[in-house]
């Protein structure tokens, strides 16, 4: 460092003191520099929670539904000949596996009491890989399927409808078809109904799923619909990378050959929702971006009363050699140190609270609503950069006009200041 660049840093530590004893900053510098603080700290916290909450959905919806559905178009969610499509979509580059599923609506009653569920039928019976977490569990025997001999067929519930039902492992439950109805001789509709036995309990943390959902084996969900054994509702692959789930639609689409199939990757069917989170994160941002900003009026009006406080004193010392660009510098070294170590406290003490939140679960929040039931936070290297340059970013732009204020100023005219 130059003997002039030290002369200015020098200067720019003594302005930003307190003139008693000149070493403790002034009441007027802890001020801006509190803002950047609680404005950085504001942004790490409340964009780590937006990260938080868009990773914690993510990985809880990969983990109960397939990367990529294929659907046959106009079949009233009706797949024929499923082995053809999963074997065509099993040799596609980037597939781990491929199986088949039926979906159907259900009502489930018990006493007096009704609930609606969405019921999988899950193939148990391949060797391939297994299609997502639920779909491992329920082969390995983590959630059995297992039926005894001559047993009812065996259901596993998510814990929200097994608790509101009041349902336990081992208990029976009456399955209502909600489709494929039977028609009596005088030309009657009557539901199918059938009594299963609950053989698991399943939490995936995501309220509506645990709520809503439903496994049985395909083929007691097939009996239950009278599906042939070659049709099913449609089929899901898993790929190596769910985030190029895309690409890997559009090759499955082309294995296929096209229409009438319909395939669509998990970032379509989802994407209001991510878009929705997406949104949220930006507008928090936008709105908490604010906080700095106002931080940075703090530091204008910082530098620009040390520039008339020190009016008489800057035209001194320009009258004993300090250059216009020495005295710009200063100002700009007074801006930056207080924009820089805001920054750096605001990213601690976000880091910290954010670390704090996510470990320790303390802000628990109302599952039917936000889908989890505690507040997730995230901070990824990416945000903490943006946030750390936008903070710095400002502060620099607000040390422009009170340096350029400062090193106008003529030796005479200063010397002269009242």
């Amino acid at each position: 460092m130059t003997s002039r660049k030290r002369l200015a840093w020098f200067l720019a530590r003594r302005y930003l003191a307190s003139r008693k004893g000149g070493r403790l900053l002034s009441f007027i510098t802890w001020i801006a520099l509190g803002g950047i603080v609680v404005g950085v700290t504001a942004l790490i916290v409340v964009i780590g929670v937006m990260t938080g909450m868009t990773n914690e959905l993510r990985e809880k919806i990969l983990g109960s539904n397939p990367h990529v559905m294929v659907l046959e178009s106009g079949q009233a969610l009706r797949l024929h000949d499923w082995r053809k499509v999963v074997r065509q979509a099993r040799e596609v580059e980037g597939v781990v596996t491929a199986s088949p599923l039926v979906l159907t609506r259900v009502g489930l009653s018990r006493s007096s009491y009704s609930e609606v569920l969405d019921l999988y039928g899950v193939d148990l019976g391949a060797e391939a890989p297994p299609l997502n977490a639920i779909h491992d569990s329920l082969r390995s025997g983590g959630l059995s399927l297992e039926r005894a001999p001559g047993g009812l067929p065996p259901v596993v519930l998510g814990s929200g409808v097994a608790g509101r039902m009041n349902l336990f492992e081992g208990d029976t439950v009456l399955v209502v078809a909600l489709e494929s109805f039977d028609v009596s001789p005088n030309g009657d509709f009557a539901t199918r109904m059938v009594e299963w036995r609950i053989s698991g309990v399943f939490t995936t943390g995501i309220y509506d799923y645990d709520l809503r959902n439903g496994y049985a084996a395909m083929s007691d969900v097939q009996d239950l619909l009278r599906m042939e054994e070659n049709t099913a509702s449609f089929v899901g692959v898993r790929a190596e990378d769910p985030w190029s789930a895309e690409e890997v639609a559009d090759s499955v689409r082309r294995a296929v050959g096209g229409w009438p199939y319909v395939v669509d990757p998990w970032t379509r069917t989802n994407r209001q929702l991510f878009s929705a989170l997406k949104l949220e994160k930006l507008g928090m941002g936008v709105v908490l971006s604010l906080i700095v900003l106002v931080a940075a009026f703090n530091i204008v009006s910082t530098l620009v009363m040390v520039v008339v406080d020190r009016t008489r004193e800057i035209g001194i010392l320009k009258a004993m050699g300090l250059t216009r660009r020495d005295t710009l510098l200063v100002f700009l070294l007074q801006g930056l140190w207080i924009g820089a170590i805001g920054t750096l406290a605001g990213i601690v003490l976000g880091i910290g609270i954010s670390e704090l939140i996510e470990r320790y679960g303390l802000i628990p929040i109302p599952p039917d609503v936000y889908l989890v039931d505690r507040l997730p936070v995230s901070v990824s290297p990416f945000d903490l950069a943006w946030i750390a340059g936008t903070s710095l970013l400002i502060s620099f732009a607000a040390t422009i006009y009170p340096a350029r204020q400062a090193a106008r100023l003529q030796p005479v005219e200063a010397i002269r200041h009242e």
